[in-house]
């Protein structure tokens, strides 16, 4: 399998960074769901602190990622599929792309608001990006919980798609997406 994309099928590099970072999006928000419901205790502290460096890791990965979108080619649908489907898979991917960056961008300002440092494995710590604001803290976590549940939508749309060209039209839309 070539690196690269053509227009018959995704390169490793694009199916790679899209189940890795589709991973990292699900783990990610199941442990904010859960997280959320813990009284305050070591465990959702160190739950709070996997949760901002994995984060910061998709912020990377999503940089990158939006890199080699940009400079490859897009995988052609088959001709078959109507034009308001092809439209809605563009937007539902360029969805992913705003929320790859807004989810982890809000997740920072909530952590810079709550005057907490913003750690990516101990290796960097990422500068704040407002002053501590507790009004705006609570501002950017309704911001935050709210795109979790947008994301969690086009999660299910994006997969419901999937399925559906898979199991019921049986063409090679979802075989275009793995290795």
């Amino acid at each position: 399998m070539k690196i690269t994309n053509t227009e018959n099928r995704y390169g490793m590099m694009a199916i790679l960074l899209h189940w890795g970072i589709a991973i990292l999006i699900i783990g990610l928000l199941a442990e904010g769901l859960y997280m959320v419901g813990l009284s305050v205790s070591l465990q959702k502290l160190k739950l709070f602190g996997w949760h901002k460096e994995y984060g910061m890791l998709v912020l990377i990965l999503a940089c990158f990622r939006l890199g080699w979108r940009i400079t490859n080619t897009v995988p052609l649908l088959p001709k078959e599929i109507p034009t308001w489907q092809k439209l809605a898979a563009r937007t539902a991917h360029w969805a992913f792309y705003f929320f790859m960056f807004a989810m982890p961008i809000t997740g920072w300002l909530i952590t810079s608001a709550a005057g907490l440092p913003v750690s990516f494995f101990g290796l960097v710590t990422f500068p704040d990006l407002v002053l501590p604001n507790a009004d705006l803290r609570m501002e950017f976590i309704f911001i935050h919980k709210w795109l979790a549940y947008g994301l969690i939508a086009t999660i299910c749309v994006h997969t419901g798609a999937a399925f559906k060209h898979h199991f019921i039209n049986k063409d090679n839309v979802l075989r275009g997406m793995l290795p």
